[in-house]
């Protein structure tokens, strides 16, 4: 399944990643200011897209704590027809904990050119460093900020 994937190891353990993955005011630290989410399974949220442009939405398909959160995932006003998904997920290692992000169901969004913007979301991976951000936030969680 074609997918853009990043890995990151984080020195702190998962629960202190998830509290950036499982509130609002976590999320907005990293993935964006704007975001407005309903933490639940079944919960709607919105945000700005990285472009400042695009739109995404969606809904929170799974949220297991101190280890997975998904997201569907749809570029509003971009053809497509199904959303995608964002798959968060914390693992614990000796270092601290990994995380992956990974967007799939690119070739299910019902987008001609779904492979278009699979390459736009790979170069957009390298660009907009989201896990490093991530790991920002937990650095300044953990240092009081």
């Amino acid at each position: 399944m074609p997918e853009v994937a990043r890995t990151l190891e984080i020195a702190a353990p998962p629960s202190a990643v998830w509290r950036q993955l499982s509130t609002q005011e976590g999320l907005r630290r990293w993935l964006s200011p704007e975001v407005e989410i309903d933490l639940r399974v079944g919960g709607a949220y919105r945000m700005p897209g990285a472009d400042g442009s695009t739109w995404i939405s969606g809904v929170v398909l799974e949220l297991v704590p101190e280890g997975r959160l998904v997201l569907s995932w749809l570029e509003e006003d971009a053809g497509w027809v199904h959303p995608g998904r964002l798959v968060i997920t914390l693992e614990a290692v000796a270092a601290g904990t990994r995380v992956a992000l990974v967007h799939d169901g690119f070739a299910g969004i019902g987008k001609a050119d779904w492979k278009g913007t699979e390459e736009a979301y790979e170069r957009g991976a390298d660009k907009h460093q989201v896990l490093q951000r991530l790991a920002e936030a937990v650095a300044n969680a953990g240092a009081g900020a």
